[in-house]
């Protein structure tokens, strides 16, 4: 397999996703504890890429092998049909990914303690019933909320922990901190999935993907897509009141005019080929400006 089709297998691109929320949970800790475990950080940075690969590449096999009936997607959509990836040389890239990744996460449980194990685990079951097994996590009903939840979340808070295990333990005080903490970056992580599903509507009621969409209607999903950007940055208000985030992360307020005019011109048009891309474009526009401003609270101690 040629290199770039590799890469495009694995959609290299969406690795950005994981990247922030990661930054975001170790400067967390640096700040709240003021320590860094430099081995777990790195072994956590390789492992969440490894499994993000891994995920873009059981969806994109997952898709092909579950799409008899849509031959034209096959041909000209899905990358292993374009490609002409052969199945077993695509089960085995995603599976020795995935291999890897759990070699790397049970080395860190050893160092971490048996919590990790449990994230880990639902990180790894979500990741693959995502678009695999009868009826795929994304076409449902919370499709939305678990690709948030553990891009956003679980992230950021396994990042945090495996730096500060040694002097916190993974009770409700420190999760509620860390959810008020990332909760801008859950909202703008779900709504690239919402952004998905109210673009692919009818293709949704076609195939019987009872999304939320499908349950709630575009209007009312629209609303929420508006809604969920305010949310995140209630979320992020809260935190710096509370004192979980330097003062200066309020800087990530000035991203909200890109996200609303993006909100806006989606409004206007939900097609997946011309304005899904700006719910994507509003995700890593929200989560830079929150890395630049929280480094900037942690470096200048504002």
């Amino acid at each position: 397999m040629k290199p770039k089709v590799f890469l495009e297998f694995i959609e290299i691109t969406s690795l950005i996703a994981s990247v922030f929320p990661f930054v975001l949970g170790v400067m967390y800790a640096y700040y709240n504890y003021h320590t860094i475990n430099v081995v777990n950080t790195i072994l956590f940075f390789i492992a969440a890429n490894l499994l993000q690969m891994a995920v873009n590449a059981n969806d994109n096999y997952q898709d092909f092998i579950h799409s008899d009936d849509d031959e034209e997607f096959k041909s000209q959509t899905n990358v292993v049909g374009v490609n002409n990836i052969s199945i077993t040389t695509a089960r085995t890239i995603t599976y020795s990914l995935a291999g890897i990744v759990a070699v790397i996460g049970l080395y860190l449980v050893t160092r971490v303690g048996l919590p990790l194990l449990w994230l880990g685990l639902f990180s790894f079951a979500v990741g693959y019933f995502y678009a695999a097994g009868p009826r795929p996590i994304s076409n449902t009903p919370f499709g939305e909320i678990f690709s948030g939840v553990t891009m956003g979340f679980i992230i950021f808070l396994i990042a945090a922990f495996v730096n500060v295990y040694s002097v916190e333990s993974l009770n409700f005080s420190f999760l509620w901190r860390i959810l008020l903490a990332s909760g801008i970056a859950i909202f703008a992580i779900s709504n690239i999935m919402l952004a998905n599903n109210i673009c692919d509507e009818q293709e949704d009621k076609r195939n019987n993907r009872r999304t939320a969409v499908f349950y709630f209607g575009k209007k009312v999903m629209l609303r929420v897509f508006a809604l969920s950007y305010v949310a995140g940055y209630l979320c992020l208000i809260v935190a710096i009141l509370i004192g979980v985030l330097p003062w200066l992360s309020i800087l990530t307020l000035l991203s909200i005019p890109f996200v609303w005019h993006n909100v806006h011109v989606f409004f206007q048009n939900q097609v997946k080929r011309e304005t899904f891309v700006l719910s994507v474009k509003n995700s890593v526009t929200i989560t830079m400006f929150f890395t630049i401003a929280m480094g900037a609270g942690i470096w200048l101690n504002l």
